[in-house]
Protein backbone atom coordinates (compact mmCIF):
# COMPACT_ATOMS: atom_id res chain seq x y z
CA UNK A 1 0.00 0.00 0.00
CA UNK A 2 1.25 3.18 -1.20
CA UNK A 3 2.08 5.83 1.89
CA UNK A 4 -0.23 9.04 1.51
CA UNK A 5 1.82 12.18 0.44
CA UNK A 6 2.37 14.53 3.72
CA UNK A 7 0.24 17.78 4.05
CA UNK A 8 1.76 21.08 4.81
CA UNK A 9 1.06 24.53 5.58
CA UNK A 10 2.40 27.54 3.61
CA UNK A 11 1.74 31.01 5.76
CA UNK A 12 2.55 34.06 3.93
CA UNK A 13 3.09 37.57 3.95
CA UNK A 14 3.07 39.55 1.01
CA UNK A 15 3.53 43.14 1.03
CA UNK A 16 0.69 45.76 0.64
CA UNK A 17 2.21 48.10 -1.23
CA UNK A 18 2.16 45.75 -3.99
CA UNK A 19 -0.81 45.93 -6.43
CA UNK A 20 -3.88 43.87 -6.19
CA UNK A 21 -3.32 42.61 -9.23
CA UNK A 22 0.79 41.31 -8.46
CA UNK A 23 -0.67 40.00 -5.28
CA UNK A 24 -3.24 37.59 -7.10
CA UNK A 25 -0.87 36.57 -9.62
CA UNK A 26 1.53 35.04 -6.54
CA UNK A 27 -0.89 33.36 -5.45
CA UNK A 28 -1.96 32.05 -8.57
CA UNK A 29 1.61 30.90 -9.66
CA UNK A 30 2.27 29.14 -6.15
CA UNK A 31 -1.34 27.69 -6.61
CA UNK A 32 -0.46 26.46 -10.17
CA UNK A 33 3.41 25.38 -9.41
CA UNK A 34 1.72 23.11 -6.47
CA UNK A 35 -0.84 21.37 -9.41
CA UNK A 36 1.98 21.08 -11.85
CA UNK A 37 4.72 19.50 -9.71
CA UNK A 38 1.67 16.65 -8.67
CA UNK A 39 0.59 18.37 -5.55
CA UNK A 40 -2.89 19.21 -4.56
CA UNK A 41 -4.44 21.99 -2.21
CA UNK A 42 -6.47 21.08 -0.08
CA UNK A 43 -7.85 24.33 1.78
CA UNK A 44 -6.66 28.38 1.03
CA UNK A 45 -7.51 30.20 3.47
CA UNK A 46 -6.89 34.49 3.13
CA UNK A 47 -6.68 35.81 6.44
CA UNK A 48 -6.21 39.68 5.27
CA UNK A 49 -4.55 42.75 5.74
CA UNK A 50 -2.81 42.65 9.72
CA UNK A 51 -0.19 44.41 11.71
CA UNK A 52 3.39 43.42 11.18
CA UNK A 53 5.18 42.47 14.45
CA UNK A 54 8.38 44.16 13.39
CA UNK A 55 8.62 46.14 10.28
CA UNK A 56 9.77 44.12 7.61
CA UNK A 57 11.26 46.22 4.71
CA UNK A 58 9.70 49.60 6.12
CA UNK A 59 6.50 48.22 6.01
CA UNK A 60 3.83 47.59 8.74
CA UNK A 61 1.41 45.64 7.62
CA UNK A 62 1.47 42.33 5.60
CA UNK A 63 -1.66 40.80 3.92
CA UNK A 64 -1.78 37.13 4.97
CA UNK A 65 -2.60 33.71 3.63
CA UNK A 66 -2.77 30.32 4.02
CA UNK A 67 -2.44 27.52 1.85
CA UNK A 68 -2.66 23.63 2.64
CA UNK A 69 -1.29 21.26 0.25
CA UNK A 70 -0.27 17.70 -0.36
CA UNK A 71 3.11 17.26 -2.83
CA UNK A 72 6.32 15.47 -2.96
CA UNK A 73 9.26 16.75 -1.00
CA UNK A 74 11.08 18.38 -4.31
CA UNK A 75 7.92 20.79 -4.53
CA UNK A 76 9.09 22.40 -0.67
CA UNK A 77 12.29 23.35 -2.28
CA UNK A 78 10.87 24.53 -5.78
CA UNK A 79 8.29 26.96 -3.58
CA UNK A 80 10.60 28.13 -1.48
CA UNK A 81 13.04 29.10 -4.27
CA UNK A 82 9.95 31.17 -6.14
CA UNK A 83 9.00 32.94 -2.91
CA UNK A 84 12.63 33.78 -1.72
CA UNK A 85 13.36 35.87 -5.14
CA UNK A 86 9.43 37.18 -4.72
CA UNK A 87 9.60 41.45 -3.71
CA UNK A 88 5.54 41.00 -2.73
CA UNK A 89 6.96 38.66 -0.11
CA UNK A 90 7.67 39.66 3.30
CA UNK A 91 7.91 36.53 4.71
CA UNK A 92 6.31 32.35 4.25
CA UNK A 93 6.83 29.70 6.29
CA UNK A 94 6.10 25.85 5.13
CA UNK A 95 5.25 23.52 7.64
CA UNK A 96 4.67 19.92 7.56
CA UNK A 97 1.25 18.84 9.38
CA UNK A 98 2.13 15.81 11.51
CA UNK A 99 -0.83 13.57 12.34
CA UNK A 100 -3.31 14.39 14.35
CA UNK A 101 -2.83 18.41 14.38
CA UNK A 102 -5.41 20.33 14.94
CA UNK A 103 -6.89 21.83 11.53
CA UNK A 104 -6.27 25.90 10.91
CA UNK A 105 -8.59 28.62 12.32
CA UNK A 106 -10.84 30.14 9.85
CA UNK A 107 -9.74 33.58 10.44
CA UNK A 108 -6.62 34.85 11.13
CA UNK A 109 -4.80 33.98 14.51
CA UNK A 110 -4.94 37.27 16.88
CA UNK A 111 -1.96 39.72 16.75
CA UNK A 112 0.81 38.68 18.58
CA UNK A 113 1.65 40.89 22.05
CA UNK A 114 2.34 43.86 22.22
CA UNK A 115 1.19 44.72 18.50
CA UNK A 116 -2.11 46.89 18.21
CA UNK A 117 -5.09 45.77 16.60
CA UNK A 118 -6.10 47.38 13.63
CA UNK A 119 -8.58 50.13 14.16
CA UNK A 120 -12.40 48.88 13.88
CA UNK A 121 -14.34 50.65 11.07
CA UNK A 122 -17.23 52.60 11.88
CA UNK A 123 -20.85 51.37 9.93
Amino acid sequence: MPSQAPVYDLVLALSTSAEEDQRAKILGDIESQISGEGGQIARRDDWGTRPLAYQINHQREGEYHLLQFTGPPTLLEALSHGLRIADEVLRFRIIKVLPGTPPPPESAPPAPAGVPAPAAADG
